[in-house]
This record gives structure tokens, sequence and C-alpha cells, in this order.
């Protein structure tokens, strides 16, 4: 046998076990990805609207804004002789605006899901291409690789 079908043989066989080893690295590499954005996506898509820090600031805010006005009805019918009804009909109303604010931050958290599952779903898209795209790449190495072994024995 000759020293170059035998160099050839022993390439195209290395090059197969290199390929298959650079192929199942990347391979983890791209589970390891999966798996922080599925985490990602849990975290994120479960979280209570109520309690993100945006929310908790607007919902303070409005609180605040309630007790300031709350504090000037009572002070104009102080002032004016209002009668209680009336300031109690005033602070329902500005009550009631926590409940609109509330309800309009968890209509806010419909969209803010969707567009998360929207960045769940581009990403595991790329990441199931990217492991079709290694397996397409393995199954040519091993074509190369038969290929070489084949040629070199021709050779003899």
């Amino acid at each position: 046998m000759a020293l170059g079908t035998l160099l050839g043989i022993g390439s195209s066989i290395f090059g197969g076990i290199m390929g298959a080893k650079a192929a199942r690295q990347a391979e983890d590499n791209i589970k390891k990805q999966q798996e922080k954005n599925e985490a990602w996506y849990n975290r994120r898509y479960n979280e209570d609207a109520t309690q993100r820090a945006d929310a908790i600031r607007m919902l303070n805010k409005t609180r605040d804004f309630i007790k300031e006005r709350n504090k000037q009805a009572e002070g104009v019918a102080a002032v004016m002789g209002t009668p209680a009804s009336a300031v109690a009909v005033e602070k329902a109303r500005n009550n009631s605006i926590i409940g609109d604010v509330t309800s309009q931050i968890i209509a806010d958290n419909v969209a803010r899901k969707d567009n998360i599952e929207q960045i769940y779903m581009d990403r595991d898209d790329n990441y199931q291409s990217q492991l079709n795209q290694i397996q397409l790449n393995k199954a040519q190495q091993i074509a190369n690789a038969t290929a070489g072994v084949a040629s070199a024995v021709a050779k003899m």
C-alpha cells in the first residue's frame, strides 16, 4: 500500500473526526442558547405586570395625584360648605382612577406578552435553522470522508 494512499485514508478519517467534534460543540452551544432563551421567555412572559418597576411607579404617582385631589376636594368643601356626600362622590371618582390605571397596565401587558412571544419564536426558529444546518454539514462531511477513503482505496 502506498504511503500517499495511507495518508489519504488517514487524512479523510481525521478530517471526519475533527468535523464531527466541531459540529457537536456547535450543536451543544446552540442548545445552551435555546435553554437560555426558554428561561428568558418563562421569566418575562410570566412576570406580574403590576409588579414591574414602571407599573409601580405609575401606580404610586396616580395614588399621590388622587391623594392631592382628595385634599383639594376637602379644602374646597370646608371653604364652600359643600356637603360631605359631595366630597365622598368626588373621592370615589378620584379612586376609580386607580382601577383605570391598573386596567391600562394589564391591557398593555397583553401587547408586551405578544412581543415577548414573538421574540422567543424568532430566536427559536433561528436556533432550529442552525441545528438543521449542522446536521446537513455532518451529512456532507460523512459523504466527503467516505469519498476520500474510497478514492484513496481506489488508487491502491
